[in-house]
């Protein structure tokens, strides 16, 4: 493949694809109903973030929000935290998804490493919906009640969070691979009445029995009144707590019509937790509105995706990508549904059911991009895909191997988004706008009404060059609070400590003067050698490039009054020993490839890259421990996808203490 560099232009929107985009629609509509001359894009965003009331208020009118009461005013505030949009209105999420009801047209495909292609009906999912929205009302659930969820990405997920939605009660979900004391820590802090679980899930073709695990929720968790369980294996269920269990297909025979609950904006629509890599999880409250007017805005107006799109996103129902993808249902599209590996039972799985399945927005993370890349897979060759328009990226950031693997062996007029948000917000600061020119190793814009900038260490914004990520106002759908977090303590902690009343992120970035960007990895993360700042991703996309290695962490210790040290833990194929000469060659690249300053202090090989259930490499945990931190105290076992690995980390802080004594 010819070599790609960064910034080089790998795709240009057609005159065409630029009048079809939903933000030139959102754009032509503001112009003829507003009378505003908004020239592009650009000045869109400018305008969007000097005129933040009147662009929401736009968005509200636009994307024709339902709501029962009108509200007194936008946004009365843009102070933060504290801000509070749209009060007065009451709506409800689930009834701008079945305002799209298309009755016996698809809404959901589905597909799992057992169950093949499946498609579930606008009917059939409003049917179940009604069916369990009053099976829970008739227990006792009411407005504002937790229901939490122990369950994969499968349709009857999607079924018991619109149900919640409908009746007003509070949503909050973990997979059924996190680990048991992981599921506990988050569930408890929110004490639940219900609880609805799947007795076992499949991955990588092994059944996993979970059965065990849903019992010992039942005790762990003093609040629960019913479960209600999926079966989707062969298991023993005797162990249950048999007066409080109900099984799924005994709800669903009820018959009952769709019924909304009107709830003020700002009510709770559902609880996202942190990665839960330090500390107790943060129990993230977002609201009913600030999601819908959120990801209408995103799907609809920045993303373009319409009723007759096929919206699929590669995640599991831990990741903040579940609730996007759900939103995809707001647009009145079809959403697919996998659960399972994205590697099994071949490597291309994922890419055979957007060619069966016409998917025309394929999400995925960037970890699965450099996995397909590292496999030499070239999905162009087996199949076809004349509906797909876009490939979206996110979890880390996506390395320009990536943006030229995507042209080169995914399709050549595609647009490529890379987005970066996080489950703070659940959605994105940063992202795609398919009317802009795709370059290699950048992100495109700045998201409409977000007002994203590099701040340096004295609080001013700075262009061309790194630094903290910031945003200088309020978005909708920002947590409403932290679960029984008194005071707001923990919440403003978390984003406001740095820098009084601007949100500070907690990655390094850089802005050119068009809002382009790239993200140099998390800023606790970031290595510093002698005041030079370098993010994480410019040596894993080195480093990684080798072909004998496969993974790759790297950790720089400051310590006040000691020198800078530097590790680079390497993960080795086809049991590769790593001599002085692979060394010295690991060294070399980064020395050429990266800067001779950022060469590491020593390389150790290991078996795993310590990584957080979704994917995420744990830098700045595993950095505490090389620092003396105490694991416990910096390292939460459950919310790790290999836990196995971290006593080998462990293992080599305490032979560095040693060696410094």
């Amino acid at each position: 493949m010819e070599t790609v560099s960064k910034g080089q232009l790998l795709w240009q929107p057609s005159e065409k694809e630029i009048e079809k985009a939903g933000v030139t629609k959102f754009l032509q509509w503001i112009r003829n109903e507003k009378k505003l001359e908004i020239n592009d894009v650009h000045h869109l965003w400018k305008w969007s973030v000097d005129e933040l009331e009147l662009f929401w208020g736009y968005v509200w009118e636009y994307c024709q929000i339902i709501s029962y009461t009108p509200y007194s005013h936008v946004l009365q505030s843009r102070k933060m935290p504290g801000a509070r949009w749209f009060e007065g209105s009451s709506l409800n999420y689930a009834e701008h998804v079945f305002r799209n009801d298309k009755g016996d047209e698809t809404a959901l495909i589905f597909q799992s490493e057992i169950v093949d292609i499946k498609e579930i009906s606008w009917k059939e999912l409003r049917e179940k919906t009604a069916s369990l929205a009053d099976y829970l009302k008739e227990t006792g659930v009411k407005k504002g009640d937790r229901i939490v969820c122990y369950m994969p990405n499968i349709p009857e997920t999607i079924i018991a969070f619109l149900a919640c939605a409908s009746i007003g009660a509070v949503w909050s979900c973990c997979s059924p691979d996190f680990g048991m004391e992981s599921v506990v820590e988050r569930f408890k802090q929110i004490e639940p009445t219900v609880l609805i679980a799947v007795d076992g899930y499949v991955y990588n073709g092994k059944t996993s029995d979970r059965v065990e695990q849903v019992a010992h929720l039942q005790k762990a968790l003093p609040t629960l009144k019913r479960t209600v369980l999926f079966k989707s294996i062969d298991s023993d269920h005797k162990r249950l707590n048999q007066q409080q269990t109900i099984d799924w297909q005994e709800v669903m025979k009820r018959k009952s019509e769709l019924v909304f609950e009107p709830v003020p904006f700002n009510h709770p629509l559902w609880i996202l937790f942190s990665s839960g890599t330090t500390g107790l999880p943060k129990p993230i409250v977002q609201s009913q509105g600030g999601i819908v007017v959120e990801h209408l805005k995103v799907l609809v107006i920045e993303e373009g995706v319409t009723d007759e799109d096929v919206f699929f996103w590669f995640t599991t129902t831990g990741w903040m990508m579940w609730n996007l993808l759900v939103g995809g249902l707001l647009t009145g599209g079809k959403i697919v549904l996998y659960d399972g590996s994205p590697m099994y039972p071949k490597p291309d799985v994922l890419w055979e059911l957007a060619e069966k399945t016409k998917v025309s927005f394929f999400g995925t993370s960037a970890a699965f991009i450099q996995a397909s890349l590292k496999l030499g897979m070239k999905p162009s060759e087996k199949y076809a895909f004349p509906h797909l328009k876009a490939i979206c990226s996110t979890g880390s950031p996506l390395s320009i191997d990536g943006f030229k693997w995507v042209y080169n062996e995914v399709k050549q007029d595609v647009w490529l988004a890379s987005v970066s948000g996080g489950t703070d917000v659940c959605t994105a600061f940063i992202g795609g706008s398919p009317v802009l020119p795709v370059r290699a190793g950048e992100i495109q814009t700045k998201a409409l009404g977000v007002n994203a900038q590099a701040f340096n260490d004295d609080g001013k914004p700075v262009l061309n060059e790194v630094g903290e990520l910031v945003i200088l106002n309020p978005m909708p759908s920002m947590p409403i609070y932290f679960w029984n977090d008194a005071g707001d303590k923990r919440y403003k902690e978390s984003y406001f400590s740095t820098f009084p009343g601007i949100w500070r992120h907690g990655d390094w970035i850089q802005f050119d003067e068009k809002g382009r960007s790239i993200i140099f990895g998390r800023s606790d993360s970031t290595i510093n050698k002698q005041g030079v700042r370098l993010g994480t991703s410019e040596i894993y996309r080195a480093v990684e490039n080798i072909e004998i290695v496969s993974d790759s962490l790297v950790v720089d210790l400051e310590s006040l009054g000691k020198d800078s040290y530097m590790a680079l833990f390497v993960v080795l194929k086809r049991e590769q020993l790593l001599d002085d000469v692979l060394i010295s060659h690991i060294k070399n690249v980064i020395r050429e490839q990266v800067s001779p300053r950022f060469v590491p202090n020593e390389i150790i090989a290991v078996q795993q890259v310590p990584r957080t259930l979704t994917g995420k490499k744990m830098e700045v945990p595993i950095k505490r421990i090389l620092l003396g931190h105490q694991p416990e105290k910096v390292i939460n076992v459950g919310s790790m996808a290999n836990p196995e690995i971290l006593n080998t980390y462990i293992e080599f802080a305490n032979k560095r203490k040693a060696l410094n004594h």
